[in-house]
């Protein structure tokens, strides 16, 4: 399989709930208007704690400065696992279960921090950017390595970004970080971005005005339900997670979901934020669901992590790895 390096330049920050307001059009621009800007790489999750984006170097120039926004200090690259000569997201998912063990596994036993972003269409591996001779290093002996530079991929070991390099040692990994599961549902969809205009409006509720309101009737027995959405929109490829009470309101015909509707269960990793620097949180997930052969999606967060699951097995396997009770 090829591992191909793409040339976006990230940034990875957080938006504080009371201050997303600032930042809304920018957002809206970059969402909605991708014409508008040269941006190719752009994602929105929001959680019950915050808004994540991961933008390139042209998208963060939408952004405001202010007080409620968080940049991690690291410029990030994504990776992307080809199983032949596709494209990154024009290819068949590779599913985060299927690399866990050729590429998280062995990226976390050489302390190298990922930070994961699964879509519809295929899914994202980020690595620090000071991190990538390591990280060549340390699959190179899997993959074929492939650089993206100005659109034309190249073959990575031409760059001559391993002179001096010194090969890492491998690690323990020894914390284990409790998981919760909350009641709610949830749908990974697309939609054509020719249809994009017509739900902008629908979009832009959920995105930005749906979050802190209860429906009609809920009681503490909704406690355990979250708000939790994601939309990204990856040189011109639309990717969406919704929980299942948000997706009737989309027309019908508009979001490409399987013929059996599939919904995926959500696991939450973490008992307090998580940070940048500390490796293997993905492999703590990632590897027991590698070896159940259990199908996931995983959404690195700014404070968070989240795995989504197919499997009514779950259940039984993260009482292995640690359920929380959160």
């Amino acid at each position: 399989m090829e591992l191909h390096i793409l040339e976006h330049s990230l940034k990875v920050a957080s938006i504080a709930k009371e201050g997303i307001q600032i930042c809304t059009h920018g957002l809206i621009k970059l969402a909605f208007l991708p014409s508008k800007t040269r941006c190719k790489f752009f994602s929105l999750t929001e959680t019950p704690e915050d808004y994540t984006i991961i933008v390139d170097e042209e998208g963060f120039k939408e952004l405001p400065e202010s007080e409620h926004l968080s940049v991690a200090e690291a410029t990030w690259l994504a990776l992307n696992v080809v199983s032949g000569g596709g494209s990154a997201t024009n290819s068949q998912p590779i599913g985060v279960t299927k690399i866990a063990k050729s590429v998280i596994a062995p990226l976390a036993d050489h302390n190298i921090s990922v930070f994961m972003l699964s879509t519809y269409q295929t899914d994202f591996i980020l690595v620090r950017e000071r991190d990538l001779p390591m990280v060549m290093h340390t699959l190179s002996s899997e993959f074929t390595l492939l650089r993206v530079i100005n659109g034309e991929t190249v073959a990575a070991n031409s760059l001559g970004v391993t002179n001096g390099f010194v090969k890492p040692k491998l690690v323990p990994r020894p914390i284990i970080h409790p998981l919760s599961s909350p009641s709610n549902m949830f749908c990974v969809t697309s939609l054509d971005p020719d249809t994009l205009p017509s739900v902008a409006t629908l979009l832009m509720d959920v995105m930005f005005y749906s979050g802190g309101m209860k429906e009609p009737g809920a009681s503490s027995e909704d406690s355990g339900h979250i708000r939790f959405f994601s939309f990204s929109l990856i040189e011109g490829y639309i990717s969406l997670v919704m929980d299942e009470q948000t997706t009737p309101r989309f027309p019908n015909n508009v979001l490409f979901t399987s013929a059996s509707g599939e919904l995926w269960k959500m696991v939450r990793i973490g008992g307090q934020p998580l940070g940048f620097d500390e490796c293997g949180i993905v492999a703590q997930i990632s590897e027991p669901l590698a070896t159940a052969d259990i199908p996931a999606y995983y959404i690195s967060t700014f404070k968070f992590d989240h795995a989504l699951v197919s499997d009514e097995r779950i259940s039984g396997l993260l009482r292995g790895v640690v359920l929380g009770t959160g």
